[in-house]
């Protein structure tokens, strides 16, 4: 798999030394709230979750990138694709996620990131519709989707974590980025 670059980020493999900056992005309360059960995540489990994202490259050819900012060489945090395994309106399909640490929130890093990570999975993976499911509440991942051309196709409830879920879904055989 090559590197994605654009304007301002690489979106790259995950390296041994991504471990404790993408780990102190987890650690962030603020940054957590949204994601899986919203608490921080230790270095055990962030170590964890690198080793998740990088076994799905090996097994499905897409995964989760991690980003760098390309001026200065620091992890940004990731995006990237997965193979959703709950709730089961969307298991086993093809969703986006991501996650910036807070210092580089509102400056269009995650919208960046995930058109880079769409245009990967149409053109390089040859991947037709990509889901995503955000929490209620959780306005700047929406914005992010609405600017991608998600559009929202209804709720459904995460069993696992015991809240609702919005929705999202792309056609990316019209998508425009």
């Amino acid at each position: 798999m090559n590197d994605i670059r654009t304007p301002r980020l690489l979106l790259r493999r995950w390296q041994d030394d991504d471990l404790v900056p993408l780990s102190e992005i987890h650690a962030d309360p603020t940054v957590m709230q949204w994601i899986g059960d919203g608490r921080p995540r230790s270095l055990e489990e962030t170590a964890e979750d690198i080793e998740a994202w990088e076994e799905e490259w090996d097994e499905e050819g897409f995964g989760v990138f991690a980003v760098e900012l390309l001026g200065s060489g620091e992890l940004a945090g990731a995006v990237g694709l997965y193979v959703a395994d709950s709730p089961p309106e969307i298991a086993d399909r093809i969703a986006i996620t991501w996650r910036l640490g807070r210092v580089y929130w509102g400056q269009g890093y995650a919208s960046e990131a995930a058109h880079a990570a769409l245009e990967f999975a149409l053109q390089d993976r040859g991947i037709d519709r990509v889901v995503a499911a955000p929490r209620p509440g959780d306005s700047a991942s929406v914005n992010v989707l609405e600017k991608l051309g998600m559009e929202r196709e209804g709720a459904v409830q995460d069993l696992v974590h015991g809240h609702e879920l919005r929705l999202y879904t792309i056609d990316l055989t019209e998508y425009e980025g």
